[in-house]
């Protein structure tokens, strides 16, 4: 099942129309849900008014919008919706433990107060263990192109496998793109290194991961990518050239489970396109 969650926004519309057309590309139930969040409407002048039927009624609306935006593109998508109580990153969080892929606005207001890339999408992401979709509210032409993060770890293999199977669905050319940084001189005189030889290695590291996905989805063209850069400057880069950016995310000891990694922070911020963060599900 594919849970997206709104509160009302041109963001909101945005991640509804992703999350509609997505569900009908894998065959899969939509679930949207508004959290009905109360602390903004406690501190009304008014309170018997705002405390009890406010927040509810705005979340019905926001509902209904919704609902009607997905039979109207996706007739064919079969769709639920509901008001859960809760602030949007407790909501969010619950509802990604039961989902295949959770999808979210960039940003936000009124049922998802605060729903700002520095708190519920980072949040969310750095604890939910599927695949959460973080959309703008921009509408862009197709690319033709999914952008996947490739590093020289096996936590990268979880992006990797929900890359494919994105540029598979959506006839999408897959660029598997891996940055490298040389170490800075000033801290680490004593090492030497050639640049030729550390770009063949990295390309045959990419290409050893990419490999074992290829296998499962041969029809999938890949253009590998190793390029000397930052690696949140590079996959901003390519993501003006893409229709879906995924990146992995781990990290170490409890931290782990709080924030993202420095890398997929960054991306959430400057990224051009919908942003799949994909975190190991064990």
């Amino acid at each position: 099942m594919i849970i997206v969650g709104v509160d009302g926004s041109l963001a909101s519309r945005a991640a509804v129309e992703w999350a509609a057309n997505d569900a009908f590309r894998l065959h899969l139930p939509l679930r949207i849900v508004y959290a009905v969040d109360r602390g903004p409407f406690q501190i009304s002048k008014n309170p018997a008014e705002a405390s009890q039927d406010g927040p509810r009624r705005v979340g019905r609306q926001a509902l209904a919008e919704a609902v009607a935006l997905v039979r109207e593109r996706r007739p064919d998508v079969e769709v639920t919706a509901d008001l859960v109580e809760g602030s949007a990153v407790s909501v969010l969080r619950q509802e990604g433990e039961r989902a295949t892929e959770l999808v979210i606005g960039s940003r936000g207001r009124g049922g998802l107060a605060g729903a700002l890339l520095g708190s519920v999408s980072t949040h969310v992401a750095g604890h939910v263990r599927c695949p959460v979709v973080v959309v703008h509210g921009e509408r862009r032409p197709p690319r033709g192109e999914v952008v996947v993060g490739v590093d020289d770890t096996p936590e990268c293999e979880p992006a990797l496998a929900y890359a494919f199977e994105q540029a598979q669905v959506r006839g999408a050319t897959l660029r598997a793109l891996h940055a490298w940084q040389a170490p800075v001189h000033a801290f680490v005189p004593e090492v030497t290194y050639d640049p030729d030889e550390v770009g063949t290695a990295r390309n045959q590291a990419v290409a050893e991961r990419v490999a074992a996905f290829q296998a499962t989805y041969p029809e999938v063209k890949v253009v590998q990518d190793v390029r000397p850069a930052s690696p949140a400057e590079a996959l901003a880069e390519a993501s003006a050239g893409a229709d879906l950016l995924v990146v992995g995310s781990h990290g170490h000891g409890a931290v782990a489970s709080v924030l993202l990694g420095s890398v997929s922070r960054a991306v959430l911020h400057h990224a051009r396109c919908p942003v799949a963060v994909v975190r190991p599900r064990a």
